[in-house]
């Protein structure tokens, strides 16, 4: 499923991009997006994962499967910072939100992995960074078992927000274009922010967050739960430092660090797919 060793800058890449599809898979199938048909079946020791895959009898899981293909070039050229799903069961107001923050890196710096239990471990072994990738999957799937059930009728999008100083204007992934409405997506109801997990290799970081309803949470571990989440999210605001804590909703501080934040002065660059209806999902 991962590469056996992740010494070079070719291997991370496929490690992080088998990680996002595979977590990408694990969401819409916990979620009871797409019929049994669309998902292969692969294990990582004994995590059974579902794997989505071209299922021409599924227009959305297809549609889905070219969306992960259309980040992957992002991906590989380096220009992508964030992606993020939403679910929602009404227009500008999602139900869900999965965010995915990338970074590369350029030089070797010692990595740092975080467990679900808090525990830092350092290294830069390939070990290592399998280890951080069943930990962020295992989360993942725990999470996914603890959610409230969807409602019947819900909108699944997608954003792609990019580095400026590196993306040219008019680049846009396969089966993307400019975002049509850059405008806060609002969220319905009291939101809860967690951490699923990161897995960070000597060339790519990768950090997994999730926003649900606290109502909509059986259980939660309390050192996944990141406090004062935010009710509305601006594009502007989705790269405020995570470990800021402010009273004003308005500084956003849902998503991941990042040394520069881009600032209202700035327009960030977003690309979105052809929004997704489930009608009733499966």
């Amino acid at each position: 499923l991962f590469p056996e060793s992740i010494t070079t800058e070719q291997q991370s890449l496929v490690l992080v991009k088998r990680l996002l599809a595979v977590s990408v898979s694990c969401i819409t199938y916990m979620r009871g997006l797409f019929p049994e048909s669309s998902y292969g079946t692969r294990y990582l020791d004994d995590l059974c994962l579902k794997i989505l895959r071209e299922d021409k009898s599924c227009l959305g899981s297809l549609q889905i499967v070219k969306w992960i293909q259309g980040c992957f070039d992002a991906l590989e050229k380096q220009y992508v910072n964030l992606r993020f799903y939403a679910l929602s069961s009404s227009p500008d107001h999602f139900t869900e939100l999965y965010q995915f923050k990338f970074k590369y890196k350029k030089k070797v710096p010692q990595m740092d992995i975080s467990s679900s239990h808090g525990e830092l471990v350092t290294g830069q072994c390939s070990k290592d960074v399998k280890q951080a990738s069943r930990s962020l999957l295992r989360t993942l799937y725990l999470l996914m078992q603890d959610l409230g059930p969807l409602p019947n009728d819900i909108t699944l999008t997608m954003k792609l927000l990019y580095f400026n100083d590196v993306t040219p204007k008019d680049y846009q992934p396969p089966g993307f274009k400019e975002d049509a409405s850059p405008g806060d997506l609002l969220f319905g109801g009291d939101p809860v922010n967690l951490r699923v997990g990161s897995v960070s290799t000597d060339f790519h970081l990768m950090k997994v967050r999730l926003t649900t309803d606290k109502k909509r949470m059986r259980k939660a571990d309390s050192n996944l739960i990141q406090k004062n989440g935010p009710t509305e999210i601006s594009h502007q605001g989705l790269d405020c430092e995570e470990e800021e804590e402010s009273t004003k909703i308005n500084l956003l501080n849902l998503a991941f660090s990042q040394e520069e934040v881009i600032g209202p002065e700035k327009k960030r660059k977003v690309s979105e797919p052809e929004k997704l209806f489930l009608n009733g999902k499966k």
